[in-house]
């Protein structure tokens, strides 16, 4: 049996490794709660059968807590290797961030790329869906509440999100405040 290799949030094939994890341990959960279900019809001790039903609904919680996230993501899958190595250039430039996927109040935000750059975010999202006004006001926000410049960017159109990254000076060109390394730990922290 081949094992899955750690990727780390924020890198590419990030929610496919994701998916895949929360479906193994969806099935774990779910095999415990019904291995202790019928554990239940195997004893005659009252006590034994009533510990057995608290145990089974008390492992529905943690397996709850993993099917949420799961199926939120479900619909949004890692874009395909040409997406990653359109994008590989550009990590000379800026810190691109892979398949994250952010969520708010109104909307679920899968945000395929996105570059981290001192001179500001610009994400691409390839939902058509979203509503680019309101995810941009909650990135900002959430930006502005941890001290960060408001200036998030969230782009539908993968021509455009490219031209913009191509108008990027590189980094080094920038002073280092730190505010890069620390927006996007931000934006993988916003990340489920």
């Amino acid at each position: 049996m081949k094992l899955i290799s750690k990727i780390s949030k924020g890198s590419y094939g990030y929610r496919n490794y994701r998916k895949k994890i929360q479906l193994t341990e969806l099935a774990i959960g779910t095999a415990m709660i019904l291995a202790q279900l019928l554990a239940r019809n195997f004893t005659d001790n009252q006590a034994a059968r009533n510990i057995l039903t608290v145990m089974a609904i008390l492992t529905v919680l943690p397996v709850a807590n993993v099917a949420s996230p799961f199926l939120a993501s479900f619909p949004y899958s890692t874009p395909g290797k040409d997406f990653h190595k359109a994008l590989l250039p550009y990590e000379e430039k800026c810190v691109i961030l892979y398949d994250l996927i952010v969520t708010s109040k109104e909307q679920i935000l899968p945000l395929d790329g996105v570059a981290v750059h001192p001179a500001g975010v610009c994400a691409y999202c390839s939902n058509p869906k979203t509503d680019i006004s309101k995810a941009e006001s909650y990135l900002n926000s959430m930006f502005t509440a941890h001290r960060l410049e408001g200036n998030v960017r969230v782009i539908k159109d993968f021509g455009t999100f490219e031209r913009r990254l191509k108008g990027f000076k590189p980094a080094s060109a920038y002073e280092d405040d730190g505010s890069v390394d620390y927006a996007a730990e931000l934006l993988k922290n916003l990340s489920m």
